[in-house]
């Protein structure tokens, strides 16, 4: 199984937790790793990583990339001025580079999952990147009308209505259909992705107290009870409107596979506050697998050597986990048709 990884920005942690991820030994009898970034880049970060002994195999893409070895696609040739913990716009023009030729690579079929290291907004805005963030980038390099930015821990998975988007602007975006749809996504990932058979989704509102039956705003009687009653309909297990403080509060979300989340911070922050530095970001609805890990380029602490890895490792893993998920879900669909059709044929003889 072939797993990409972008460099991200090359002035944050990102090379440096890439690295630390790939000295643990589990992960080359898992998975054939393709670093997107360059070896100039890498090279530098592996200096900053005291008695680091990973090595690079220089490949042209990922068809070529050697089991047993962690190949690097050499994305530029370029001398790059590297600024530590700084927002540049060498940061962002790089990092976008390492995201186009893996998106490459993901549309030719040569890879199985792709793991983003972070990139900042501030620069990639600089280099003039068209899209919020990652999610917004291979919803649009895949034409998929929506995603679902998702976090998952072993405990909690939270997916979220909106991404990027100003708190202004939250209630006038959301719809019945949107929330239906994120919902469907959500479902669909659960199932495939992650081998539950029915799995339980608990969607948040979107007001205080979820409203409190219309005092605080209408968003919860009018779109999200609807979207709901809706998808029931259609044998979707869900539930809600929940009060989103009384809902992680009181462990409501230990009872459930999945929670919905109207926008970013309503959903990221319990979560983060739950299971900060082991949880994995996921963009489900995609025709391929992406994660990253649940921090930042944490210009802070950029070549200090005190990055920990475990995001970024468990990230490796998930994407592991879940592109042979997906496999077995499909696999175990076609040998069900397979049968019926033998079955009928034997009936009709």
């Amino acid at each position: 199984m072939k797993v990409g990884i972008t460099v991200g920005d090359i002035n944050g942690i990102g090379p440096e937790v890439i690295i630390k991820s790939l000295a643990d030994p589990r992960l080359l009898e898992l998975c054939t790793p393709v670093i997107y970034g360059s070896y100039k880049v890498l090279s530098y970060h592996k200096n900053i990583v005291k008695d680091s002994q990973v090595g690079f195999h220089s490949v042209s893409n990922a068809k070529q990339a050697i089991q047993g070895k962690n190949n690097l696609v050499n994305c530029w040739e370029d001398n790059v001025s590297i600024s530590l913990g700084k927002s540049t716009v060498e940061g962002g023009k790089y990092a976008q580079m390492a995201l186009e030729k893996a998106m490459a690579d993901l549309k030719d079929g040569h890879l199985d999952a792709l793991v983003t290291a972070p990139i900042n907004k501030h620069a990639m805005n600089l280099a003039q990147f068209p899209f919020p963030g990652h999610t917004e980038f291979f919803t649009h390099a895949d034409q998929k009308k929506h995603s679902l930015m998702m976090m998952i821990s072993e405990s909690l998975k939270v997916g979220l209505v909106t991404n990027h988007l100003p708190v202004s602007e939250i209630s006038g975006t959301i719809t019945k259909e949107l929330i239906m749809d994120k919902v469907r996504l959500m479902y669909k990932a659960l199932v495939e992705d992650f081998g539950y058979e029915k799995p339980v989704i608990s969607v948040l509102g979107l007001n205080p107290h979820a409203s409190d039956d219309g005092l605080l705003g209408d968003e919860e009687e009018k779109i999200i009870r609807p979207a709901i009653i809706e998808l029931k309909k259609q044998g979707i297990l869900v539930a809600g409107p929940f009060a989103a403080d009384g809902f992680f509060g009181s462990k409501q979300w230990q009872k459930c596979e999945g929670v919905l989340a109207m926008y970013h911070d309503q959903g990221l922050i319990p979560f983060k506050a739950l299971s900060f530095g082991f949880g994995t970001n996921v963009t489900a609805g995609l025709s391929f697998i992406r994660t990253s890990p649940d921090h930042g380029t944490a210009y802070d602490i950029a070549g200090l050597n005190v990055a920990d890895e475990k995001s970024m490792r468990n990230a490796i893993f998930t994407a592991v986990e879940m592109a042979k998920s997906r496999k077995e879900y499909y696999a175990s669909r076609e040998n069900a048709l397979v049968r019926r059709e033998k079955q009928s044929a034997g009936l009709n003889e």
